[in-house]
């Protein structure tokens, strides 16, 4: 989830940003002649990663707002309390500020994490994990999503997002340069159609460029099953997977919008698995099994 937020709200800024400013009319790369490849490219990268740092700073209130997590400020039940409780002891253990602690109304077995920093995060869980799965298996998702915030992963993935979004704005302003001059027969490379064949490109290669980021989530994911592991046990957080195999085998207990974040019913295939944020449950399970041998 908090892949695709950040993904889908970085797409946003940058695709709305692109728009104001060639209506602005800033493009300092732009001559007479043509392109200036040295200022293109130092405006891709300033533009790509502040792009993608704007995606992090705002990725907690997005998280918040989509999802309509409710904060635990001050434990009014028994589970809050003890969930509260278990994420300030997990913390402490892995040496990360107390995060903001949220419970979303869902039925699905879900849970994430996000933040722009280690000591200012959000941890939030869905109802129907904190109905269906038992105490030790909601202790291992706790563990894997504290696992994602000490292991600095959106920070990581913000600097990969950054080199992404830089090749993303530098090839797609050439793509529509070349457009322009040989289709279009503009000798200096940017007429209007340089402005709607960027645009176009942009779109088309930012969507493909994002497998690049799915690729880094899942390996990150693997990573953060082993920090839960040892925050909770192993097999605590192999129960916590089987049991999210077992709903998602279950007819309609597992939507096609979470398929889309990688929990599904089988591994996907083909191209379908390079958009795919999650590795498949079954490889997850072996690799914690195989991990003390």
């Amino acid at each position: 989830m908090r892949i695709l937020l950040f993904i889908g709200t970085n797409l946003a800024v940058i695709f709305v940003a692109s728009i104001t400013l060639q209506l602005l009319g800033v493009g300092s790369y732009l001559t007479a002649q043509g392109i200036d490849y040295g200022s293109l490219l130092v405006f891709a990268a300033v533009f790509g990663f502040a792009g993608a740092f704007v995606s992090l700073m705002i990725s907690k209130p997005m998280a918040k707002w989509s999802t309509r997590a409710k904060v635990i400020t001050d434990p009014r039940t028994p589970a809050e309390r003890w969930l509260f409780d278990e994420v300030r002891a997990m913390s402490k253990q892995a040496g990360i500020g107390m995060p903001e602690v949220a419970i979303f109304p869902a039925q699905q077995s879900n849970a994430f994490a996000t933040g722009w920093n280690k000591n200012n995060a959000l941890v939030a869980v869905s109802e129907g994990l904190l109905t269906r799965f038992n105490k030790d298996e909601i202790r291992a998702v706790l563990g894997h999503e504290i696992g994602h915030v000490a292991n600095g992963d959106m920070v990581t993935l913000t600097l990969i997002q950054g080199v992404v979004n830089t090749f993303v704005i530098f090839a797609s302003r050439v793509i529509g340069s070349v457009v322009d001059r040989v289709v279009f027969k503009n000798n200096n490379g940017h007429g209007i159609a340089f402005f709607l064949v960027s645009m176009v490109a942009q779109v088309v290669l930012g969507i493909l460029a994002s497998t690049i980021v799915f690729w880094f989530s899942r390996r990150r994911e693997f990573r953060a099953d082993i920090a839960g592991a040892q925050l909770a046990g192993t097999g605590a957080m192999i129960s916590a997977l089987q049991r999210l195999k077992a709903e998602s085998e279950v007819p309609d207990q597992m939507p096609d919008t979470l398929q889309a974040f990688g929990i599904n019913r089988g591994a996907r295939e083909g191209l379908a698995a390079l958009f795919m944020t999650h590795p498949p449950l079954d490889d997850r399970i072996a690799a914690l099994q195989n991990m003390g041998r």
